[in-house]
Parts: C-alpha cells; sequence; structure tokens
C-alpha cells in the first residue's frame, strides 16, 4: 500500500503534463504551409490563354476518356 502511495501522485502529475500538452497541441491553430504561393499552377503550357479548341455543335463529339 506505501509503494502504490509514492507512485501514485508522481504518475497523476505525469499524466495531467502529458494531457495538458495534448490539448494544447489539439486546440492550436492550423499554420499557413510553407512556400505558399498566390497564383494558380498552370498544368498545360500556355494554359493562360484561350487558345483551346472547342467542338462546334455540328461536330461529332466522343465520350472516350
Amino acid at each position: 500500500m506505501i509503494i502504490i502511495a509514492c507512485l501514485l501522485p508522481p504518475m497523476t502529475a505525469f499524466v495531467l503534463y502529458g494531457m495538458d500538452r495534448v490539448e494544447d497541441w489539439q486546440t492550436r491553430a492550423p499554420q499557413p504551409p510553407h512556400r505558399a504561393r498566390h497564383r494558380h499552377l498552370r498544368l498545360i503550357q500556355g494554359g493562360g490563354q484561350e487558345s483551346v479548341r472547342r467542338p462546334q455543335a455540328d461536330q461529332e463529339r466522343s465520350d472516350a476518356a
């Protein structure tokens, strides 16, 4: 019984400290990502120009993926 009485306060302090750290970690506001850019990524070369041909209404369209 004396062993339990001696170990209980340090174990309780450890658990409370751990719970405090976890709570601080969970309630922290997310940080902005590193190297955040304010422009959009263009995957197609020359994607900023409207040179893409769209099929006319009378042309056949292919549903192939």
